[in-house]
């Protein structure tokens, strides 16, 4: 670029005496000397596979951070997600799911006082839009049953393959990756994919691993980032799998300040479900101490 400038600047000079500097001759002479070989398909995919085995290791526990009991509770309590924290969800939730328990329940409800319910998530009058919308489709479409197939499930108002994903791996036992905003990021920074788009990157990451391997992978992967690489300021200094991050340096590398931005049962503080399963390691989030959520 600067050589651009330069250039551009003799131009507007006028000065016909300055010599052109010799263009780069042969491919290898644009490189930075030192510059790192670029990475092959083949050793992308290894390295991504051993990050997986590695993420296994550092997180057996991995898990949905909703709390649910049936498919239904796992898909309105992924739909309410949205712009949210799971901790709030599962705060919320309760009190939902007792005053409608089944999809005919729901479809059935007044929608001033469902979204008084679901408040304390956000965009509640949207929610409750498509709360309804979904309760009636499964109540008038499948019998009131959550349906397990992606085909069907994706018709649903307010559900789209992240969602879908979501209830079939772990309320169906159907393979599925979920890209939200955790996964998407870190497999753009660990460079196994360029992408932005969720489906393309759902499509780029499945070719990398085992389909057995695409919900747990989802688990493991959300669970790193909300815990150690943590958006704007990842604690490389305290990341296991650091010797495999091209992106390692981008946050703090020493151990001991690094140590103080871990999170959740990793920073020693609750995680986000009420009732978190038996294996978890950590604290259970505390219920909401007011209708409000404050």
């Amino acid at each position: 670029m600067a050589a651009q400038n330069s250039a551009v600047g003799e131009q507007a000079s006028g000065k016909a005496s300055a010599k052109p500097r010799p263009a780069p001759q042969g491919k290898g002479s644009a490189k930075k000397p030192g510059s790192p070989k670029p990475e092959s398909r083949l050793a992308m995919v290894r390295r991504a596979r051993r990050i997986n085995r590695e993420l296994a290791e550092i997180y057996p526990y991995a898990h949905p951070e909703l709390d649910f009991r049936n498919p239904f509770e796992l898909l309105v309590a992924t739909v309410l997600s949205a712009q949210t924290t799971d901790l709030r969800v599962n705060q919320t939730t309760p009190a939902l799911f007792a005053a409608y328990p089944t999809p005919e329940d729901m479809a059935a409800a007044a929608p001033e006082d469902l979204e008084e319910l679901i408040r304390p998530t956000g965009f509640f009058r949207a929610k409750a839009k498509s709360l309804l919308g979904l309760s009636q489709a499964l109540r008038d479409n499948f019998g009131g049953e959550v349906p397990g197939r992606i085909e069907d499930l994706v018709t649903l108002p307010g559900v789209g393959r992240k969602t879908a994903n979501v209830v079939l791996g772990n309320a169906f036992g159907v393979p599925g990756i979920t890209v939200d905003t955790h996964f998407g990021r870190l497999v753009r920074r660990w460079k196994w994919t360029e992408q932005e788009d969720p489906e393309k990157v759902e499509a780029e990451i499945c070719a990398i691993f085992p389909k057995s391997e695409w919900t747990m992978l989802s688990h493991r992967v959300v669970f790193h980032g909300r815990r150690i690489c943590h958006s704007r300021k990842p604690a490389c200094g305290a990341c296991p799998i650091a010797p495999l991050c091209p992106a390692y340096g981008e946050g703090e590398t020493d151990p001991e300040k690094a140590k103080k931005l871990l999170k959740y049962e990793k920073g020693g503080q609750p995680g986000q479900r009420l009732t978190p399963p038996p294996d978890y390691p950590g604290l259970p989030a505390p219920a909401r101490s007011s209708p409000s959520g404050v």
